[in-house]
């Protein structure tokens, strides 16, 4: 179905047309579809002004299906949030310059709340999707999968590769006003 829509946009544009006659001859599948013998890639993407031709056909490397189980995967997610609640208590706790801060976990739902000069971060479990999502006033909202092994898995935001807990280390010290802060220890982010 998308292989015969970009084929109509395609074939809209005269440039389009004389770059995919370069292509080897296109054949019928079985659907009825045509499409070329060499799809395009993000390497030889066709370039043609006006189109959407110079989009990326295929997604980056980066892993991102979780197989946990319901089971696992909420094992997982708690002891996730467990041992980050416990560290952001821990961290608020010892930032004696921060006013108004308040650490709250319960239902899946782990609320940091960092004084009203750096804002609330929450992060909670979205089960139906398997995935944890964080709502950060640095960084915005973002949607972290779990990719790897129980043994050795961390929560991915697959957009961009980095794990949940590398975010929380680049944004926390510079809040914190410490250097001390350390997040790559916790569980499940190797």
């Amino acid at each position: 179905m998308f292989a015969g829509r970009l084929l109509v946009r395609l074939s809209r544009s005269r440039a389009c047309l004389a770059t995919i006659g370069s292509w080897s001859k296109p054949q019928a599948l079985a659907n009825q579809m045509i499409l070329p013998r060499t799809p395009p890639t993000s390497t030889n993407a066709i370039q043609c002004k006006g189109s959407n031709a110079n989009r990326r056909f295929f997604s980056s490397e980066i892993e991102t299906e979780s197989t946990l189980d319901g089971a696992t995967y909420e094992r997982v997610c708690s002891d996730t949030l467990d041992a980050l609640s416990d560290y952001f208590e821990e961290l608020t706790e010892n930032a004696a310059e921060l006013q108004g801060t308040d650490v709250a976990y319960s239902d899946g739902v782990l609320t940091v709340n960092l004084g009203r000069q750096h804002g609330t971060y929450v992060i909670n479990r979205q089960t139906p999707n398997k995935q944890i999502w964080l709502s950060s006033p640095t960084s915005g909202p973002k949607r972290y999968d779990f990719v790897g092994t129980v043994a050795a898995g961390r929560w991915v935001y697959k957009h961009s590769g980095q794990s949940l807990h590398e975010l929380l280390q680049q944004e926390i010290p510079g809040i914190l006003k410490s250097e001390s802060v350390d997040f790559l220890h916790l569980p499940y982010c190797s």
